[in-house]
């Protein structure tokens, strides 16, 4: 499959995942092929997806023969919404633990942004024989930090543009969630706005569940030990959203861990540094 024959459209599938009583249909995107398959999750902004987060970094994986799956995790984009009032992480890895069955792959390496960091850490906890590598950005576990107040400043701005979807809560979000704001276009807020308002029940649900449990990523730091995959580790020293020391935290408790640091980058370093990212992607799941 080439970059021109890959769209969100034509790469659009379904699946119903059985999760205890939950009966949910998840949307996800299937491009390529190939004997190893790349798993990515994405993070939990409003209006996310897992082919809004990625669009930059699918085509490289395809074209050197990774077949690439992008979750949306129930609440997000086509996905099923659901009130979430325990651990997301826990939830959106028994979700993918679903998918990988039904889609009868043994074993997949896993790329996670955020809320898909945490819910990497969560499947390679639960299912430590179903994960190759590990590639996390801006996520992974949900301690606080010691150096910025908690709930950041990013984290402040997307539980308000949840209750208020507004085009200019919109920006005020997106203008802190990257470094360099100049690729922030009209048309990208437009899209977003559009797919947020699109299904304002993930929106409704996002915020009943916060009330229901307003921690809902748990501290996985006590056992990163039990996690054996070598693991890449990315973080942009400008994040406002997710702070860097959460990254080291991660290095210093995964025991086969490297950590990657962007200078001038936010929450969105396979977004913002896409080629060098990709570049070191590939590098890392082929060597």
């Amino acid at each position: 499959m080439t970059g021109t024959t890959l769209s969100e459209a034509s790469t659009s599938k379904f699946v119903r995942i059985q999760d205890g009583e939950l009966d949910l249909n998840i949307h996800y995107n299937d491009c390529g092929e190939g004997a190893e398959t790349v798993v990515m999750l994405h993070g939990s902004g409003p209006g996310a997806s897992g082919w809004a987060n990625f669009n930059r970094n699918i085509e490289p994986l395809v074209a050197a023969g990774y077949r690439v799956i992008l979750m949306d995790c129930p609440g997000w984009s086509k996905s099923d919404s659901i009130v979430c009032t325990g651990s997301r992480s826990d939830l959106n890895a028994r979700v993918l633990k679903g998918l990988v069955d039904a889609l009868e792959l043994d074993r997949v390496h896993i790329l996670g942004n955020s809320m898909g960091g945490h819910s990497a850490v969560a499947f390679a906890l639960a299912n430590p024989e179903r994960v190759g590598k590990l590639v996390l950005m801006g996520g992974g576990t949900g301690g606080a930090s010691p150096f910025t107040p908690m709930p950041t400043e990013g984290i402040k701005l997307l539980q308000g543009l949840y209750r208020e979807p507004t085009i200019d809560n919109l920006k005020k979000m997106m203008n802190v969630f990257v470094f360099d704001t100049s690729d922030l276009t009209e048309e990208l807020f437009q899209a977003r706005l559009d797919n947020m308002l699109n299904r304002r029940d993930h929106l409704e649900n996002f915020v009943k569940s916060l009330a229901a449990n307003p921690k809902q990523f748990p501290d996985f730091s006590p056992r990163l030990a039990e996690i054996k995959a070598q693991t890449l580790v990315i973080w942009g020293s400008n994040d406002r959203f997710v702070p860097m020391d959460t990254g080291l935290r991660l290095l210093a408790g995964l025991p086969n861990a490297e950590l990657h640091v962007f200078n001038r980058c936010g929450h969105w370093a396979q977004w913002e540094h896409a080629d060098k990212f990709n570049r070191m992607v590939l590098d890392f799941l082929t060597h």
